[in-house]
């Protein structure tokens, strides 16, 4: 089992999962627009945990970890959800 997770293979099954959710999402008749600004992030921290895992150097780590907040904050841009909020609505 320490060969499956330092070699980095569980993060591939993670990304498999991960592509494999898109299609789903596709399939489901989602658009790409919406399918992709949803996954990336989580693409990325994985290619990050891949990383780690296997010893690369830190700008490997470092550059999927940061590149994927900012993705996150489009996507919840994009959803509405950091709208700001109405002081006199509790909802």
């Amino acid at each position: 089992m320490e060969e499956f997770f330092s070699s980095g293979r569980a993060v591939d099954v993670v990304l498999a999962v991960l592509t494999a959710e898109a299609l789903w999402l596709k399939w489901r008749g989602n658009k790409w627009a919406d399918i992709l600004p949803a996954l990336l992030p989580a693409v990325l921290m994985m290619l990050a945990l891949r990383a780690a895992l296997t010893g690369m150097a830190w700008p490997y780590i470092s550059l999927p970890l940061a590149a994927a907040f900012p993705v996150h904050l489009y996507d919840l841009r994009r959803r509405g959800m950091l709208a700001k909020r109405n002081p006199n609505n509790d909802t």
